[in-house]
């Protein structure tokens, strides 16, 4: 078990490198490039591109090559003036590149990395090569959103540029349409905020992200121990009405692999409008596993595919209180 590493924090004044490690940034607007940019420079970063980023081999990837996401992962990473690097967007096919990572380059330059959605398997193999902390938290993309960023601003802010615990407060409203399409015809959910289906206190490492990417890991050595963490788990609305049945079978792979370990909490992120989920089929599926009757369970948490999100460590620490949860590096 590698020593964890706890990377610096980003000051103003600080280069951010975007990298697309999955997807291309060809898929994004120039309104949403200038938008993203202009938000992280507001916060005192200056913004680099990786070389590669607007590289795709085909439509039906929508990605640049193998070696090409590499090189600009190792650029980014070995680069002494990039402080933290940002995900350009999610996609499918992140996990071509593990056999091909230095992982060796990433632990002697250690550094803040953040994504999230496909971006799940490269944080957590990253974690459990080198023992950095890597955080599930927005995409360079989630930062165009003309509307409705504040949130997920704040929390990028309190993670990535100060050093205290914090704890995570829910939205007052989120979303889940097509902002990248109409940034004006924006459609805002009263939250009605989390919701407690196991009460309990409980501490541990956190582990997890988009549950079906994560579970890409499974059995590789890529995938970190599980021991004595809480799971921070979500999933997109690709499989709609199939979402509650799909998100069990993954849910359940994973409990399989994590079996002797020391499962200390679940936090589970909002699901999407087309998921079709309730109150009732949470409870429903979290009844259905033994596994998770004696620890603290939280649903309807502001990570995931609907926006605003909060940003969270994995390999950092939660800290599960009732209906607090709290988070540290």
């Amino acid at each position: 078990m590698n020593s964890v590493i706890i990377p610096d924090k980003l000051n103003k004044g600080d280069e951010i490198r975007v990298i697309a490690p999955s997807q291309s940034m060809c898929l994004l607007s120039e309104e949403t490039i200038t938008i993203a940019k202009q938000r992280l420079e507001s916060l005192g970063l200056r913004v680099t591109f990786g070389k590669h980023v607007f590289q795709q081999i085909d439509e039906d990837y929508a990605c640049a090559s193998i070696a090409e996401r590499v090189a600009d992962l190792h650029d980014a990473f070995s680069d002494p003036n990039v402080k933290g690097i940002l995900t350009a967007i999610g996609g499918f096919n992140i996990n071509q590149l593990l056999n091909d990572i230095d992982f060796e380059l990433i632990k002697r330059n250690p550094k803040i990395l953040c994504g999230f959605s496909d971006i799940t398997a490269l944080l957590n193999a990253i974690y459990a090569k080198t023992g950095l902390i890597t955080y599930y938290g927005p995409h360079f993309s989630s930062f165009g959103m003309k509307h409705g960023c504040d949130y997920t601003l704040a929390y990028f802010k309190r993670l990535l540029m100060k050093q205290e615990p914090v704890t995570v407060a829910d939205s007052e409203q989120w979303s889940d349409d097509l902002w990248y399409i109409h940034q004006e015809q924006r459609d805002f959910i009263l939250n009605e905020g989390r919701l407690v289906l196991n009460p309990g206190i409980s501490e541990g490492r956190i582990i997890g992200g988009n549950l079906c990417t994560l579970n890409l890991l499974l059995g590789s050595e890529y995938m970190p121990d599980v021991d004595n963490s809480i799971l921070f788990l979500e999933d997109d609305d690709l499989s709609e009405k199939e979402f509650l049945r799909e998100f069990d079978r993954n849910l359940q792979a994973l409990l399989h692999h994590a079996k002797g370990k020391n499962i200390k909490g679940l936090v589970l992120g909002r699901a999407q409008i087309n998921s079709f989920m309730s109150l009732d089929k949470w409870q429903r599926l979290i009844e259905l596993k033994p596994e998770l009757q004696n620890i603290p369970i939280m649903v309807n948490m502001n990570f995931g595919h609907t926006t605003p999100i909060f940003t969270f460590p994995i390999g950092g620490n939660a800290c599960m209180r009732g209906a607090e949860l709290t988070l540290y590096d």
